[in-house]
């Protein structure tokens, strides 16, 4: 059967459902998740820059952590929101590989991020007397680089391979943005080698050994809190973990009902994405603040402060943000994590 080739310049995003009833509850959605999502994050990004009690290793990993998802959020959905308030669902060919690039590289981080924060529960409950030592401030800022600039540079060969397809079957994406797999499925030139890099890095380098490493560092944990005699001190040590295990199951369930489910399934792929890639960054800093008791006190601590700033009038927003851009870009010259 013979296929129509065509050189493209621009894509057509089919959006997340074709029946007009829905357009508008589900802009609705999409709005409600993108504003919480926004709210929550920027809230624990807040708190942590600006509570000394806070600033921590834990701490400052989850604010890589809302940084990341604010902008994986924001790279996903603030399309889906214009299309459905102007209707334009054109994308051209250089934004929809900018996308492509910038979603790959935020959601490979998210992986190799979690992972350097099970090191950090790893070091806080099996060598608790070293951990001031291990986790030190340079130890938490060079993790960080490496997480963030590893998995940019790791995507960098699969993304210069895809930007040299411009023959595809079609120009219409089934799909809400622009993702690395739906454009391959369109395509009418040779994949075979971009798969088996997308295969070995996306899979081995971000997904498996990240996995493997969490795993690794889990077990030394349980087997660490298993010989701890007192029952107060094992409930206190899986405590400090179950925020990050839960966060941590969620992301690779996701991962494997998305990717690793029959191909008959898969009708609910565009669902699926959706809650991986707007409810989970809405979900994670939920997680992390709903039975937190730090996050709590904090959240009760900044709140007063700034309740009392306004009783006396010495309160402003400029001030506010001055001080907030303060914390945020030197922060790590003064934070001394314990």
């Amino acid at each position: 059967m013979h296929e129509n080739k065509t050189l493209v310049a621009y894509f057509i995003l089919k959006g997340i459902s074709d029946v007009s009833k829905l357009q508008v509850p589900i802009f609705l959605l999409v709005l409600f998740i993108y504003l919480i999502t926004l709210g929550s994050n920027l809230t624990i990004l807040l708190l942590v820059c600006l509570d000394s009690k806070l600033h921590t290793p834990m701490y400052f990993f989850l604010a890589n952590l809302s940084i990341l998802d604010i902008s994986s959020v924001t790279v996903t959905l603030h399309k889906v929101l214009i299309t459905f308030e102007t209707g334009y669902n054109i994308v051209s060919f250089t934004d929809c590989m900018e996308q492509v690039y910038i979603f790959s590289w935020l959601s490979g981080n998210e992986l190799i991020l979690l992972t350097a924060m099970s090191y950090d529960r790893y070091a806080a409950i099996c060598n608790p007397l070293q951990y001031s030592t291990v986790m030190r401030r340079s130890v938490c800022v060079g993790l960080a680089i490496f997480c963030w600039s590893f998995s940019f540079l790791q995507i960098l060969p699969a993304m210069i391979l895809l930007s040299q397809f411009s023959c595809y079957t079609s120009n219409i994406i089934n799909h809400f943005f622009c993702d690395i797999m739906p454009l391959l499925s369109l395509s009418c030139s040779d994949t075979s080698t971009l798969e088996l890099l997308i295969f070995t890095q996306g899979l081995l380098l971000c997904t498996f050994i990240p996995f493997l490493l969490t795993f690794i560092s889990y077990v030394f944990i349980i087997a660490t809190i298993m010989r701890i005699k007192s029952s107060t001190g094992r409930s206190k040590a899986f405590y400090t973990c179950s925020s990050h295990v839960t966060v941590v199951t969620l992301h690779y369930a996701i991962l494997v009902c998305q990717y690793f489910t029959p191909s008959g399934t898969l009708k609910f792929g565009k669902l699926l994405s959706l809650f991986n890639t707007a409810v989970v960054p809405m979900l994670n800093p939920l997680i992390y603040s709903l039975k937190n008791k730090d996050v709590k006190s904090a959240l009760q601590r900044q709140l007063k402060y700034f309740t009392a700033l306004r009783l006396s009038g010495a309160f402003s927003m400029r001030g506010f943000l001055d001080s907030f851009r303060e914390n945020l870009f030197f922060s790590l010259l003064k934070w001394n994590f314990q």
